[in-house]
């Protein structure tokens, strides 16, 4: 907003003061919402929103302005929805945006993020979610790992094999399936990451195998760097989620951007 630190800090004083209640915690190095501080900010929230959405109709519903600050992964920032920004931003721009990368999950409201990303099952029912795509798990390794070691043909093959993983499967255990056949391994992780994209080049290097969605691994397989391991065995799919906090009255911008990535994921890998 390009005012001084010192106007802000004179302001939110003013606002404690006339609230009577504190907003922040300020220590040398960082400043938290207080519990007082986030319940404020999730009741402003949705008047904001739909100011935002007034907005947004009075200008006849097309155009879009402001910043939509979108948490997501540094991988999928790379591989899945940065190639895809000329075309969102063509349509709208006026509209800012800010990524907001992080391999950990963001907190939606402390960091005040419009919309994020995010794989699996969401068992946090603080949050309202829409389903953009369903990606398959795929087990793939550099060719030259496979090269030096014993190929492996059925799933317990797999326990000789080093096993790479990134920050949310540190302990694995993957469930084959092959017509009626089910089997499942457990694997201890040779190599742990905390970034999905180091995992992804640590199997580029040959240093093992690596679990992760087709999106993940997508460029390395078509360009044969990476190929799949136990091609005739499924592992099953992940669920791409569009996330917003419950009760937040999503923005127009957010709300366009999930149905712009839904389309443009479908278009790629087929209906969810």
């Amino acid at each position: 907003m390009k005012l001084p630190q010192s106007t802000v800090s004179r302001q939110i004083a003013d606002l404690e003061e006339r609230l009577g209640t504190t907003l922040f915690l300020r220590t040398t190095r960082a400043v938290a919402l207080t519990d007082a501080g986030q319940k404020y900010l999730e009741r402003l929230e949705p008047i904001l929103a739909a100011l935002d959405e007034a907005e947004h109709e009075a200008r006849g519903g097309g155009e879009l302005r402001g910043t939509l600050r979108i948490g997501l992964s540094s991988s999928m920032a790379i591989r899945e929805v940065t190639p895809r920004l000329p075309q969102f931003l063509e349509q709208h721009p006026n509209l800012k945006l800010e990524l907001l990368c992080d391999d950990d999950h963001q907190d939606l409201v402390v960091e005040a993020v419009d919309i994020a990303l995010r794989f699996g099952t969401l068992p946090d029912s603080a949050i309202v979610a829409r389903k953009l795509a369903r990606w398959p798990i795929v087990l793939v390794a550099s060719p030259a790992y496979l090269n030096a070691v014993s190929r492996p043909v059925e799933p317990l093959d797999l326990i000789s094999l080093r096993l790479i993983t990134g920050p949310h499967n540190r302990q694995a255990s993957f469930t084959f399936r092959k017509g009626t056949r089910t089997v499942t391994v457990k694997l201890e992780p040779a190599i742990v990451s905390s970034q999905n994209e180091v995992a992804t080049a640590s199997a580029l290097a040959g240093l093992g195998i690596v679990s992760m969605s087709l999106g993940g691994c997508r460029a390395e397989l078509d360009a044969g760097r990476l190929v799949h391991v136990l091609p005739k065995w499924e592992l099953g799919a992940i669920d791409l989620h569009a996330v917003f906090a419950a009760g937040h009255a999503a923005k127009p911008a957010a709300r366009a951007f999930a149905t712009f990535l839904a389309e443009s994921f479908r278009r790629d890998y087929g209906r969810i």
